[in-house]
């Protein structure tokens, strides 16, 4: 059974609109308690910068409360952060208040269970069969209680730091952190400052409508001009919730996650570190899987989204995975994709190896790849559509075995992504162009 409001990371939409209003959410948290937390319990909520993160804070608090259930509302702290306070306050449910690298004017909901770990479809699917029922409110004596948690920043930040080598500090390097103005623009620079770095933040000023706003992880460009203008070693940009990461070498070129990945990966497999495979996604670049098998390092894909990176980590035995947009998981340091935990393993790999942040990446190459996203009305998948997929094949036998094309639809977007990948640059581009009107005609 497909999900009506769940889609690769939690439920998301246009803050006033079906399901972004606070009717929906108080729902939501009642239809959750059913599931997750039928007889009490606790639940965690944390939010990133956003205006509308006040409202949606209290009617989740309100329909968890009423449902029976205790609230401990962490404020702005980075996605990840809410995953592993879960876990480390041993309570039953996390939820978050994002709509990651979305603009303000978006919001979103999305869930960790008691391990840290995000739902799976089945229980999403669990969630959304409660949502038509009236919400809980029970009598005054079964209610359950909110309150802050004031410590919370800085337990996450403690964790982090916990995560770098501790015979390394970060002495002796300058690093401009972006922090998108979102979750990360305190826990980021405080914690780098911590290990001994020279920090220069921006990004870090949220104002509830400017995060995401030409800053982070989805707009690097401010943050690679600061970089080589202010003599730094290496820039930082996360995204509006903290899991993304992308980062700027000492020229002010941009290191994604696909070339994040390979660093990690030849770190740990010089050190003996690394074990199963490393895991990417249909989208990841073609270079990737070169280098890696270059260095006899298995590479596997996976479906799009950070949820189906983990599955086949931890099915396959593996510890590293990623997307290239920046989603990074280590899972023998956390349970889901955090950006600056990430962030921390590729300073140590800087700091033990002695090389710059563009040495190290220097032994991927990166293929010509071209995404152009069409919107679309109405959901629709690529693959059922038969002129769709006539165009797919006649533009795979012109490319043959030099490139990919990869046609998926956003989990978070109402768009059709169209991916041409391959050796030349100028028929990469041609294709996706050609592509891109293909399934825009197919989807008036």
């Amino acid at each position: 059974m497909s999900k009506q409001y769940f889609g690769t990371d939690g439920i998301r939409g246009t803050v006033g609109k079906d399901p972004m209003t606070a009717d929906f959410a108080m729902r939501l948290a009642s239809a959750a308690a059913r599931v997750l937390v039928p007889t009490g319990g606790t639940v965690l909520i944390g939010k990133d910068t956003r205006l509308s993160g006040y409202m949606f804070e209290s009617a989740l608090e309100a329909g968890f409360v009423a449902a029976g259930a205790d609230v401990l509302l962490l404020g702005p702290l980075p996605t990840p952060a809410i995953a592993h306070l879960t876990q480390k306050y041993q309570a039953d449910l996390g939820v978050v208040i994002s709509a990651s690298h979305n603009p303000y004017f978006d919001n979103g909901i999305k869930f960790f269970d008691g391990k840290g770990s995000k739902l799976s479809d089945d229980v999403e699917r669990a969630i959304e069969a409660q949502l038509d029922k009236p919400a809980i409110t029970l009598d005054s004596k079964s209610l359950g209680k909110a309150k802050r948690v004031d410590t919370a920043r800085i337990e996450y930040q403690a964790f982090c730091a916990s995560t770098f080598p501790r015979d390394l500090t970060l002495e002796g390097l300058k690093i401009v952190f972006d922090g998108a103005n979102g979750a990360g623009y305190k826990v980021g620079p405080r914690t780098l400052s911590n290990l001994g770095a020279e920090v220069i933040p921006i990004g870090c000023s949220p104002n509830g409508r400017n995060i995401n706003h030409n800053c982070g992880s989805t707009h690097p460009e401010l943050l690679c001009k600061t970089v080589p203008a202010v003599g730094a070693d290496v820039g930082i940009a996360l995204d509006g919730d903290g899991d993304r990461l992308v980062m700027i070498d000492e020229n002010g070129d941009l290191i994604d996650g696909d070339q994040l990945l390979y660093i990690l990966a030849t770190a740990r497999k010089d050190s003996g570190r690394l074990t199963g495979p490393v895991v990417g996604t249909v989208m990841s670049n073609l270079g990737l899987e070169h280098a890696l098998r270059d260095r006899d390092i298995e590479f596997q894909r996976a479906k799009v989204g950070d949820r189906y990176v983990l599955e086949a980590l931890k099915s396959n035995g593996g510890t590293i995975g990623g997307e290239t947009s920046g989603h990074m998981i280590v899972l023998d340091q956390t349970t889901t994709g955090d950006g600056l935990i990430v962030a921390l393993q590729v300073l140590a790999v800087i700091k033990e190896s002695g090389r710059s942040l563009s040495e190290l990446a220097a032994g991927m190459p990166k293929y010509p790849q071209t995404m152009v996203n069409v919107r679309v009305e109405q959901r629709m998948d690529p693959d059922e559509s038969a002129i769709i997929q006539k165009a797919v094949v006649e533009a795979e036998n012109e490319l043959k075995d030099t490139g990919r094309i990869v046609l998926r639809a956003s989990g978070t977007e109402p768009v059709i992504r169209v991916m041409v990948e391959g050796q030349d640059e100028g028929k990469v581009s041609d294709l996706a162009e050609r592509l891109a009107a293909v399934v825009a005609d197919a989807a008036d």
